[in-house]
Order: C-alpha cells, then structure tokens, then sequence
C-alpha cells in the first residue's frame, strides 16, 4: 500500500511549475489530490492533463472570506502543501511600495491565511515553499529574501503550535518553471546556461526536484519544523 494512498492532499499554487510536479508526485502515489489556484482555466489543464485523481477548485489566497469559506466547506486534508505566490521583485529603492505591499500579501499572508484557516488531520503535513534568497540574498531581490526567511520563521512556529501536525519548508533555488516564459528564450537559456556552470550539480533544477522534497517531507513522521534546502548547491557557492 502506498503511503498516501487515499490520501487527500490539498496543493495551492498548483496549476504550474512547481505547484503542477507536487500534484502530479502525488497522484503518482495514489493520493486524492486537490489543486487549488486563481487560474481556472489553467487548473483544468492540469487536472485533465495528470487524470481523475485530481480535482480542480478556484482559490485566491489573498481572499480571506473565499479561504475561510473553502476550508469550512471541505473535508479534513491529510497533506496541504502551499507554492502560490505572485512576488514582483528589484531593488528596494526601485520597486513600488504597492508592489512590495502586494509581494508580502502573495506570498507570506497568503500562506498565513492558509495556515491559520486549513483543517489538517493529527498525522497530516503542511509544507510551505520558500527560497533560497533567505540565506543567500540578492541586492536585487532584497523583498523576495526577507518573505521567504519570514516564511521559515513561520514554520519553525507553526511546528509548535499546530503539533501533532507538522510543519516544514522546502527551499528551492533557482528552477525552471513557466515564471521565466517573460523572458526570450535565448535570454532564458543563457541565464540557465550561467547559472548552471556556477552550481556545484552543475545544472538548473527543475520543479520534480521540489516536488520530491516536498513528499520526503510528507512522508517522513519524524520532520516537522524543518527547512530543506533544494538548490543545487547554491547557498554554499
């Protein structure tokens, strides 16, 4: 029997990138996987496109009544897993303040609005995702750093409170999802080329690499509180 057969698993942020390989890990697995987003139509595609295990449901986590209302009207999850987050980013002195505003709403009360709403069952998990700028800041990405050291603080927290629920962060590096499609692609392919050549594993990494550490996570009864690093080596270099 699998572990997560039967299952129901919540994954918020999961019509891409790596919110998509996390629900797809799941079902994989035999879960009964709920993906959860703002896009609809999006939603649908990956649903259709991973199969019947997985259910579709429209949800903006800046929302706090639709939160509350989704949670109230939903069955206990064993597994919610939270990768959403619109965080547009640059220099401090550069960016607009209603967009540092609306970063820190995405991404940090978002995931608080989850925590704080979601019916998880005593065995169950809450995953967060983070970043790596938390221990290897960018001048450039000042915000994107503090959210994500914010995020983990959270976590080290809600391990406490929430127990015998737990609670931990996956820390992903630089990953090849549909975030960088604004870019061309010779422009895109350069900077992974670049990146690349500056990682210990010497390659990008790509959203199953998260998905993988987010199931660890999941999976394992003995990790709660727990930050795991999936950077390629970044954070040493």
């Amino acid at each position: 029997m699998s572990t997560f057969e039967s299952k129901a698993v919540l994954i918020v942020g999961g019509s891409s990138g790596i919110g998509a390989a996390t629900a797809q890990a799941f079902a994989a697995l035999d879960a009964r996987v709920t993906i959860a987003a703002r896009d609809r139509v999006k939603l649908d595609a990956v649903a259709t496109q991973i199969g019947p295990s997985v259910t579709a449901t429209a949800l903006d986590t800046t929302d706090e009544a639709a939160v509350e209302k989704f949670f109230a009207t939903s069955e206990p999850f064993d597994h919610v897993v939270i990768s959403a987050a619109q965080t547009p980013g640059g220099p401090v002195r550069q960016l607009a303040l209603a967009d540092a505003y609306a970063a820190m709403n995405s991404k940090f009360w978002g995931a608080y609005r989850i925590a704080r709403a979601a019916r998880i069952r005593d065995d169950g998990s809450l995953t967060f995702v983070s970043g790596f700028l938390s221990v290897r800041p960018s001048k450039t990405s000042v915000l994107q750093g503090a959210i994500n050291a914010a995020l983990e603080a959270l976590v080290r927290g809600l391990a406490l409170e929430l127990s015998p629920v737990r609670v931990n962060t996956v820390s992903p590096g630089l990953i090849a999802t549909p975030l960088w499609s604004r870019l061309s692609n010779d422009a895109r392919q350069s900077m992974f080329d670049g990146a690349a050549a500056r990682l210990p594993v010497q390659r990008v990494g790509q959203p199953q690499d998260v998905a993988n550490a987010i199931v660890y996570l999941a999976s394992t009864p003995y990790a709660s509180g727990s930050t795991v690093l999936v950077d390629g080596g970044a954070s040493l270099v």
